[in-house]
C-alpha cells in the first residue's frame, strides 16, 4: 500500500487537497451559498490552477524556499478564483465567512504540504523511497553530483555506479557503453545521468530513445556551451549543479492524465444530460423514418495502445457491407438525407460522448481509425503507431487543421499523423479548450470535407 502511495504521490496529494478544500468550505461557509455547482467550481479551479502554477512539482532536490513560493503563488491564484465566483454568479452578495474560509483552507493545505515535505526528507534519510541511479561518462560536475547523492541521504538517490568507454580502476566503474545497455536490460534503474561533454549526438539520441521506451528518466549534465531546447528542462540540484532533464511527454505525468480525465467526465456528462437526453429520441425517429436499421451505428475502432473498442455514431448511411472498409466519399450514395445533415454538422459524432464517459475515448485526441485502414496507414507512415499512446478523441488538432474525413492521397494521412503527434508531445489543458472552441466554430461555419 505504501509503495502505491509513493508511486502516485502527486495524484494522492491532489485528491487530498481537493477533499480538504471542500470539507473546510462545507463546515465553515454559509449554508445559504452551499451548492454542488460551487463545490464543483472550486475543485475544478484548484485542479486547473495548480497545474498552471506547478504546485505539485516538488522534487527530491527542491529546497524549502521554493515550496513556500509555490504555496504563496497557488494561494493567490485560488483566492482570485474563489472571489471571481461571486463576481460572476453572486454579484452584490456580501458573504461574511469568505475570509475565514480561505484562511482555514490555506492553513490546512500549507500545513500538510510543509509537513509532507519534511517527513519525506526524514523518510528518505532512513533509506526508504529511494531512486536507483547510474551515470554514463563523467566530468567534474557529475563527480560533484555523485558526491552530493552520497552525502545528502535525504534526497533519496541510491548511486549504483558509472559506465564509461574509458576504462577505470574505481570500484564504482561498471563497464563500457555496451555494458550499460546490458545492465539496464537486466536491472531496475530509475534515472540515468549522462555527461554531455563526453558524448556524441548519436549517443544522446540512443539514450533518449531507450529511456522513453523503458520509462527511465534521462538527466543530461551540460557543459557551459550546451544549448537548451524546448524538450529539455533546466533543474538545479543543491542550487549549484545544473542538470537538463529530458522532458517527458505531457501524458506521462499523472496530474495531466487526471486533469484530462476529470474534464472528459465532466464535459461528457454535461453533453449527455443537456443535449443527448432530448436529441437522441428526435433523431431516432428521423433516422428510422428514412431507412431501415438501428439509429445508433456501432463500429470497432482502434483505441489507446491499439486495443479495440466499440465506437458509437448516429447512423448516417443505409445499411451496407462496405461501412467497415471504405471511407465515405463526396456525394456518396450510401448517405441518407438526414445522414448528410448529421455528417455536415458533425452531429453524427455526438454519441461518442458515451465512449468518452466510459473511458474508451477522450473529448480531444487523434481520431480513431478502422483496424483495416490502420494496418494500411502503418505501412505508409513510419511513426503512425505513436498515435496509440493516448486515447482517441471526438475531435483533434488534425481535424480543425483541415485533415478530416476521406484520405485522398498519401500526404493526407502523413499530415494527419504529424499533427496528432504534435498534439501528443505538446498537450496542455488550454490546447484542448482551443481545439474544442475551433471545432464548434467549424460546425457553424461549415467544413468542405464534412461529407
Amino acid at each position: 500500500m505504501s509503495k502505491i502511495l509513493f508511486k502516485n504521490r502527486t495524484l494522492f496529494s491532489l485528491i487530498l487537497d481537493v477533499v480538504i478544500i471542500n470539507l473546510v468550505t462545507f463546515l465553515i461557509f454559509e449554508k445559504l451559498h452551499q451548492s454542488i455547482f460551487f463545490h464543483s467550481y472550486i475543485s475544478f479551479f484548484w485542479i486547473v490552477s495548480s497545474s498552471l502554477t506547478g504546485y505539485y512539482k516538488v522534487y527530491r532536490y527542491t529546497n524549502f524556499f521554493k515550496v513556500i513560493r509555490l504555496i504563496i503563488v497557488q494561494n493567490l491564484f485560488y483566492t482570485l478564483g474563489f472571489f471571481a465566483f461571486f463576481g460572476v454568479f453572486k454579484e452584490g452578495v456580501v458573504v461574511h465567512t469568505q475570509t475565514k474560509t480561505l484562511l482555514f483552507t490555506y492553513a490546512a493545505l500549507s500545513g500538510i504540504k510543509i509537513l509532507t515535505f519534511f517527513l519525506l526528507k526524514r523518510f528518505r534519510g532512513l533509506g526508504q523511497d529511494f531512486k536507483k541511479v547510474v551515470f554514463f561518462e563523467r566530468d567534474s560536475t557529475s563527480k560533484k553530483m555523485i558526491s552530493l547523492f552520497q552525502k545528502q541521504k535525504n534526497y533519496g538517490y541510491h548511486f549504483i555506479g558509472f559506465f564509461s568507454n574509458k576504462p577505470s580502476l574505481q570500484e564504482s566503474y561498471l563497464g563500457n557503453e555496451i555494458k550499460l545497455y546490458e545492465f539496464l536490460n537486466e536491472n531496475k534503474v530509475d534515472e540515468i545521468y549522462a555527461t554531455l561533454s563526453q558524448l556524441k549526438k548519436e549517443q544522446v539520441a540512443e539514450l533518449t530513445k531507450y529511456s522513453n521506451l523503458y520509462n527511465i528518466a534521462l538527466k543530461l549534465i551540460p557543459s557551459s556551451k550546451e544549448l537548451y531546447s524546448k524538450s529539455r528542462e533546466v533543474e538545479f540540484y543543491d542550487d549549484t549543479i545544473k542538470v537538463l532533464s529530458v522532458r517527458k511527454l505531457p501524458f506521462n505525468t499523472i496530474e495531466s492524465r487526471f486533469l484530462k480525465r476529470f474534464f472528459d467526465i465532466t464535459f461528457s456528462l454535461f453533453v449527455m444530460i443537456f443535449v443527448l437526453s432530448w436529441l437522441v429520441p428526435i433523431l431516432w425517429i428521423l433516422i428510422k423514418l428514412e431507412s431501415k436499421g438501428p439509429a445508433i451505428f456501432k463500429q470497432k475502432r482502434e483505441g489507446i495502445y491499439g486495443d479495440e473498442f466499440v465506437c458509437y455514431k448516429f447512423r448516417s448511411m443505409r445499411l451496407n457491407r462496405q461501412s467497415s472498409t471504405v471511407h465515405t466519399t463526396k456525394n456518396d450514395r450510401r448517405v441518407t438525407r438526414i445522414g448528410a445533415f448529421l455528417r455536415r454538422t458533425s452531429i453524427d459524432e455526438l454519441p461518442q460522448f458515451f465512449n468518452v464517459f466510459l473511458g474508451d475515448m477522450s473529448v480531444v485526441g487523434p481520431r480513431p481509425h478502422l483496424e483495416s485502414l490502420a494496418i494500411e496507414y502503418q505501412k505508409d507512415v513510419e511513426n503512425y503507431i505513436d498515435r496509440h499512446k493516448v486515447k482517441p478523441g471526438i475531435t483533434g488538432l488534425a481535424q480543425i487543421s483541415g485533415y478530416r474525413g476521406e484520405i485522398r492521397k498519401r500526404s493526407d494521412i502523413k499530415n494527419r499523423v504529424r499533427l496528432d503527434i504534435f498534439y501528443i508531445e505538446n498537450w496542455s489543458f488550454l490546447l484542448d479548450i482551443k481545439i474544442i472552441i475551433q471545432t464548434v466554430l467549424k460546425v457553424f461555419k461549415g467544413d468542405e470535407k464534412a461529407y
